[in-house]
């Protein structure tokens, strides 16, 4: 088979219910929109936020270059605080995100100045090593504000000697020709029951190039490390020192939840919004290609945040849908709320991500991704002390036997986060897995459950093949398969 029956059958097995991939010709729709963000004169940042004074709704945008310019007439001691400027001029200290930054900045300041403060960020230059204080490999032809900026940006050498090997290797036309990867099945979708679909990353790119869906397939693949090829992944990247504290990283690979994931994202693919689990923060670098983003802080409610009752009967929630049709509603909705119900104190930023640039998505934010060209990139989700009290509640209720794991292992290497899980524990009158037989009965019925069900089923299929093969035969019933799978 080529790739396009082997794309037809992993969108078949994704979504079944879904016959026509292309009925929103989307494929058509999009370049515009597409070539409106990637424009030069379009402000890569924007925000819409309610005044709460006035409850009006207050839009603004701004760019790289009026940062810079900002930056470059500050006292040295002002730098670091990569202050924001709107196209106007005015200045927007703390509330224009995200905080954008050069790889320059010390990790020290960067854990105590917005981790710890929850404010998303775009760390620039990262992946490029010493080259960055060059031209080197960063220059693209998406937006010539974004080149001026990379030229007058410095990186410090001390702490980032070494480039990624990523920056080379992870473009599409050395992916689909890498003998170690371009035979191996990548995760592009999973089935209705949870099981994986794969796709060969050579037949992912020619339909990553060729395909007109709406919202395509994405390589979205938590599992290369355990490919004896693909995980040579591993070596083309190193976890930049700002998030390289993991302390879930002290249960084991094999035990800890999925966290990290290399992305290949066709034009029109995306992920819908969410907030990343277990109270996680993550980091996203882009290697190849363009992506938009939108954030919601933590206290944007749900409802709000999702648009559930602006999208109409039949249409579509994939990252596209939200980003063309229900996002914009959503605004329009909050413009005319005058700041009233769930609209009150409403905030959302827009960002365009360039390579090179990588993005902090602090605990609790929420986010949508969409790929406005082919991308490639890598992500991954972490653990630090500064976000520990909010992993750790979630973690010891949606992952309760991991949790008695994780806090023993606590008790070994940080006792002081030990005690504060305890001390967490107490407060909230909690009982973990171990300690509480009612809640060991209930996982013991919930694991039973699932394993009837699973048993019922492969009985429920024997019996089809049994009663095919009585009525048409062996040889037809083999027939009848190979064309359904086909």
């Amino acid at each position: 088979m080529g790739w396009e029956e082997k794309a037809a059958k992993a969108k078949k097995g994704h979504r079944p219910s879904l016959k026509n991939w292309e009925r929103d010709g989307l494929y058509e729709k999009f370049p515009p929109f597409a070539e409106y963000l990637l424009s030069p004169s379009t402000n890569p940042y924007s925000s819409l936020k309610i005044d709460l004074r006035s409850g009006r709704a207050e839009e603004r945008s701004w760019s790289l270059e009026c940062a810079r310019q900002k930056r470059a007439t500050s006292p040295p001691t002002q730098k670091l605080q990569a202050m924001q400027l709107d196209n106007d001029g005015t200045t927007e200290e703390s509330t224009m995100y995200p905080i954008v930054l050069d790889a320059d900045t010390p990790p020290e300041v960067f854990h105590e100045q917005y981790e710890a403060k929850v404010i998303p960020c775009v760390i620039r230059n990262i992946p490029y090593g010493d080259s960055s204080s060059g031209n080197g490999n960063r220059t693209t032809s998406f937006d010539e504000e974004k080149k001026d900026c990379d030229d007058n940006t410095a990186v410090s050498t001390s702490r980032n000697k070494r480039g990624w090997p990523a920056v080379l290797r992870w473009s599409l036309d050395k992916l689909i020709n890498d003998p170690d990867l371009a035979e191996r099945g990548f995760k592009c979708g999973e089935d209705d029951d949870g099981y994986t679909i794969r796709m060969k990353l050579r037949f992912f790119i020619e339909y990553l190039q060729h395909n007109k869906d709406d919202s395509p397939l994405y390589i979205f693949d938590t599992t290369f490390d355990e490919d004896k090829f693909a995980k040579r992944l591993l070596e083309d990247y190193t976890v930049p020192d700002y998030f390289s504290e993991d302390l879930f990283g002290l249960i084991g690979e094999s035990k800890r939840p999925p966290y990290r994931w290399f992305l290949v994202g066709p034009c029109r693919s995306g992920t819908t919004v969410h907030i990343d689990p277990l109270g996680t923060s993550a980091w996203n670098t882009l290697l190849f290609g363009v992506k938009r983003w939108v954030l919601f802080p933590p206290h944007v409610p749900k409802n709000v945040v999702k648009g559930r009752k602006l999208i109409l009967p039949g249409e579509d929630d994939e990252a596209i849908h939200y980003f063309t049709t229900i996002l914009p509603r959503i605004k329009r909705r909050v413009a005319a709320s005058g700041g009233k119900g769930d609209y009150y104190n409403f905030e959302c930023y827009e960002f365009t991500q360039y390579p090179g640039e990588t993005v902090f998505v602090p605990h609790g934010w929420w986010h949508a991704v969409m790929n406005v060209t082919h991308t490639v990139g890598v992500t991954q989700n972490y653990c630090s002390k500064r976000n520990f009290d909010e992993v750790w509640l979630q973690t010891r209720a949606g992952r309760k036997k991991m949790a008695c794991s994780w806090l023993r292992k606590l008790q070994e290497h940080y006792p002081d986060l030990a005690r504060r899980a305890k001390a967490l524990n107490r407060r909230d009158n909690f009982l973990m897995w171990d300690e509480d037989p009612e809640a060991q009965r209930r996982y013991r019925k919930k694991k039973a459950d699932k394993e009837r069900k699973k048993r019922e089923k492969r009985e429920r299929k024997e019996k089809e093949r049994a009663r095919k093969k009585e009525k048409w035969g062996d040889h037809r019933t083999t027939e009848r398969r190979k064309e359904t799978e086909s």
